[in-house]
């Protein structure tokens, strides 16, 4: 809550993990002119329960209420994921449940099914179904972007800065230090995204970097 009084979000999408999913924080969303796609697991219990269940009755064919779907299938790093979203904007029982959320227009299942392709493959597949819940209109194709849009942020950033960077072992603690770091990796992370010319991950370029003067010159120089 403290961050959104700092930030001038109206018109944005906020996108937050399940630890985001509270009440106070959806209206707060709101109040400030944005949307909202929140996570929600077992810090909300009874929400996700209820959720789980609606979309385990749709996908069964056991409710005839309205509900959209939008299938997209991408095949990279050697496996095939086919990420199928299903919305819904019957929300008016979940009122009757007493849970009131400001805004709320949507429900939304993500089901990502990944198998495994060439010499490793087990022949298996594993899935898994993530639920939000949204104050933006039932679109699946939208939100079904959205939510991938939210994991890009963790793959492309916090992903890389663990790998490459070992942040979440960082024992650095005294002081404003871990903050000051934490910057600092940041910045050393877009200037190594930033450098083209070797075709290299994150790692292996700080690496290099290390290793060779005048590569690190030129990873520098593009913050001139």
């Amino acid at each position: 809550p403290e961050l959104l009084d700092t930030l001038d979000v109206k018109g944005a999408i906020i996108t937050i993990d399940a630890m985001g999913c509270q009440r106070d924080i959806a209206a707060k969303i709101v109040a400030s002119g944005a949307d909202y796609v929140l996570g929600v697991k077992d810090n909300q219990p009874v929400l996700a329960e209820a959720v789980k269940l609606w979309f385990d009755a749709a996908d069964a064919g056991k409710m005839d209420r309205p509900f959209w779907e939008h299938i997209q299938t991408e095949k990279d790093h050697g496996r095939i994921e086919t990420r199928r979203c299903l919305v819904t904007n019957d929300i008016a029982w979940l009122v009757q449940q007493k849970q009131h959320w400001s805004g709320l227009q949507s429900l939304i299942m993500i089901e990502s099914t990944r198998e495994i392709i060439g010499r490793n493959s087990t022949g298996t597949a594993s899935v898994e179904r993530r639920y939000y819940i949204s104050s933006l209109p039932a679109k699946a194709a939208m939100l079904g972007k959205t939510v991938r849009a939210h994991w890009g942020i963790e793959n492309s950033m916090h992903w890389v800065l663990d790998v490459a960077f070992r942040e979440d072992g960082c024992r650095v603690r005294v002081g404003d230090a871990a903050q000051n770091f934490a910057i600092l990796r940041r910045i050393a992370l877009n200037l190594l995204k930033n450098e083209k010319t070797t075709k290299l991950g994150v790692a292996s370029k700080r690496l290099k970097a290390g290793w060779n003067a005048d590569y690190l010159g030129k990873v520098l120089g593009l913050a001139i």
